[in-house]
């Protein structure tokens, strides 16, 4: 009887364990995936939509690059995405002229849309994708890998260009997904407290080594700086893991409004699509971004250094200097 009942407990013990050990490797498979991996478009959702008149691909990179070879059936809205979508400033244009452009590239709200471009334009998508779901379209996805994951899956290229017939685009803009100068300006003054602030320009930038406004330096408050070359593959323009992510935004609460900048709003576009894919509550890019906030003189700068007018026009008199130089050699 005893060793019946023994035998009864070890076989408990060792059902308890696989059952313990089953859901450890669960949580771990899904510790490993994005929190919201249909963000991310892959090949076979490329190839599943073929034909379908309820999803848009879309092209993001330059008219030049879309006339030489494109996924079959993707539109062009004419030129990079990054800049087309945009004012000449480099933020994104009025919601009524996005909302007349995109509905004559017969984009709506109402169906799928599939952005890509390539690892060296990869930013141009992600300028896409932040502004569509800016916009309020919530169908938007991202061909991870871009032109370059369709081309190494032995796919076929397009060279006629693609036109889809009008449609109507209507905005139901989402405020909380664009930071504001006010916005960042309290947070550097320590007036806005709980943010999560992300710099994703270079080291150099955010020190003030490298001054791309009126003053070099970075926000006040500013809870990390990484540069957004560091969460993709530059080669293949393949987003990082979940796991890979983690480990670079580990510090930072998911739960709190988190804010991405960078010089012109571009980068931090990439970084705002990977706290979408990681699950952060309230993502938002800062548009204005450093071009603006560093050029405006009531606003709080660390690491403060003014751009040297008087080394870069002495920089620009020798050139000057040296071409007149070269042509007089050239005439001898």
């Amino acid at each position: 009887m005893r060793k019946a009942a023994e035998s009864v407990h070890r076989k408990v013990v060792v059902c308890s364990l696989i059952v313990v050990m089953f859901f450890i490797a669960v949580n771990c498979v899904y510790s490993a995936q994005y929190a919201n991996p249909f963000l991310l478009a892959d090949v076979t959702m490329v190839e599943d939509t073929k034909g379908r008149t309820d999803w848009v691909m879309i092209d993001c990179r330059d008219e030049k690059a879309y006339a030489a070879g494109h996924i079959p059936g993707a539109i062009s809205l004419g030129g990079a995405c990054g800049k087309v979508l945009r004012d000449p400033t480099f933020r994104a244009k009025k919601t009524e002229d996005l909302e007349k452009m995109l509905g004559n590239a017969g984009v709506s709200a109402d169906k799928h849309v599939i952005l890509y471009a390539d690892a060296k334009l990869i930013t141009s998508a992600s300028v896409a994708f932040w502004i569509l779901e800016y916009l309020g379209h919530d169908k938007v996805h991202f061909l991870n890998g871009g032109i370059e994951a369709w081309e190494e899956a032995g796919k076929p290229l397009d060279k006629a260009e693609k036109k889809l017939p009008p449609a109507t685009f209507k905005a139901n803009v989402m405020k909380e997904r664009i930071a504001t100068s006010e916005e960042m300006a309290e947070i550097g003054k320590g007036e806005l407290k709980g943010e999560n602030v992300i710099d994703s320009r270079t080291e150099n930038e955010h020190k003030g080594a490298d001054i791309r406004a009126l003053r070099g330096g970075y926000i006040p408050n500013t809870t990390l700086n990484v540069s957004h070359v560091k969460t993709y593959d530059v080669d293949t323009g393949r987003i990082h893991t979940m796991e890979e992510l983690e480990t670079i935004f580990d510090k930072l609460d998911r739960g709190k409004r988190t804010i991405a900048y960078c010089q012109t709003g571009t980068r931090s576009t990439l970084i705002y699509l990977e706290l979408r894919l990681m699950g952060f509550k309230d993502p938002s890019n800062y548009d204005d971004s450093w071009i603006i906030y560093g050029s405006n003189l009531n606003y709080p700068v660390a690491n403060e250094n003014w751009y040297d007018f008087v080394r870069v026009n002495d920089t620009i008199k020798a050139v000057d200097e040296l071409k007149k130089a070269v042509e007089e050699l050239k005439k001898r």
